[in-house]
């Protein structure tokens, strides 16, 4: 089958009991065990028939052998990151979200575990990073907020190499453009906040593997810990996959539209998008992404903090808000919103400069959101330059 069919099919068939189409909701948090014998599902905290769809829908779409959901992306992170113990060593991308930067230095630090973060993108400088110590390799691709690419399966060799495994953090991406566990990482994590969910209605984050042995390991962790995402939110992302194709291929085109207009306009000092000619990472998108180059974008205006801060509050269509991918674009400063929690030496030393505004580009018209850039740009530059 192909993907969208599979989005639609694969772990929602028609409920046996009663032939619904749309599989129920179960709330149950304990399920009776006929006989004293263990059923399929005894406590909702270590299975649920509503979360067990969703896991196989999302292990079909990423080619993995399995998947866990979770309460959150960066309770997906964790859980990930509780693989490791004291005295072992995280090597990171330095094109990261601000909450896995927190969580590697001010929480992961606590149990002796260590964090290095170079360049992704330059694989010399990324390797000579790697420590006899490393045993996880995460990056992101696209990343997050410079929209920088990644060889995803070199490193994967990389990694293995030295002994370690590959995580990487797609929710940018989505299985629909990017499937990482097939050019050889070891788990792909999202944040189903975002695309999966697709509709800012839903909290919650998944781990896929392709190793059941590894996900033993990570369903073991979840299951004592209790990160689990709820039946309620399980269904919703459910619901949302079986958009999620039409959704991203859309949203795609559209930020790609606006990319090419705003690398036109005097105004701005530079665009960050993959689709994009001139960006650094176009030939490797082009391999590695299937079918376009996502919704987000970033850019940088040609003027100071404030004035910034003037476009990113005149938009109208465009929300001023952390997250992304819904169907409402967003717009959002990641200096001082989703990337706050960096030390502000990392920040820049990493290129998030106080400048920077990132795009979540939705499902509005194109023209649309266009016109409302437009407006901002004219009101954030008046009289114009």
């Amino acid at each position: 089958m192909q993907f969208r069919t599979r989005a639609i099919h694969v772990g929602n068939a028609a409920d046996p009991a009663t032939g619904a189409v749309v599989r129920p909701i179960h709330l149950s948090t304990t399920f009776a065990q006929p006989e004293g014998r263990r059923g399929e599902f005894d406590y909702s905290r270590s299975g649920n028939p509503t979360r067990k769809a969703l896991e196989a829908t999302l292990a079909s779409l990423e080619s993995g052998v399995g998947a866990l959901a979770y309460s959150s992306g960066m309770a997906a992170v964790h859980g990930v990151m509780m693989l490791l113990g004291k005295g072992n060593h995280v090597l990171a991308g330095t094109d990261v979200y601000g909450g896995t930067y927190r969580l590697l230095h001010e929480v992961l630090n606590r149990s002796g575990i260590t964090t290095t973060l170079a360049p992704s993108t330059d694989l010399a400088a990324f390797e000579a990073a790697i420590r006899p110590e490393t045993r996880l390799v995460w990056i992101e691709s696209p990343g997050n907020p410079l929209m920088s690419i990644t060889d995803i399966a070199a490193c994967a060799e990389m990694a293995h190499r030295h002994g370690a495994l590959l995580g990487v953090d797609s929710t940018f991406a989505t299985p629909v453009l990017t499937r990482p566990l097939e050019l050889g990482a070891d788990i792909v994590m999202h944040s189903a906040t975002k695309y999966l969910g697709g509709h800012g209605d839903v909290l919650g984050g998944a781990v896929v593997v392709n190793d059941p042995e590894l996900l033993e390991r990570l369903y073991f962790i979840q299951n004592a810990t209790g990160a689990v995402l709820a039946p309620l939110e399980s269904f919703l992302c459910s619901r949302g996959l079986k958009t999620l194709e039409l959704r991203i291929l859309e949203q795609s085109r559209t930020a790609a539209r606006l990319a090419e207009w705003l690398s036109t306009d005097r105004r701005i000092s530079g665009v960050k998008y993959p689709g994009l000619a001139d960006h650094p990472g176009h030939d490797l998108a082009a391999r590695q992404m299937i079918g376009g180059f996502g919704a987000m974008l970033s850019f940088e205006v040609a003027g100071d903090l404030a004035a910034a801060q003037r476009v990113a509050r005149s938009t109208r269509l465009f929300q001023l808000a952390v997250s992304l991918g819904g169907v409402e674009s967003l717009v959002e400063q990641p200096a001082m919103m989703s990337h706050a929690s960096y030390a502000r030496q990392d920040r820049l030393a990493h290129g998030i400069t106080d400048g920077l505004i990132r795009l979540s580009v939705g499902l509005e018209a194109p023209e649309d959101l266009r016109e409302d850039l437009k407006q901002a740009l004219d009101k954030a530059f008046d009289p114009p330059m």
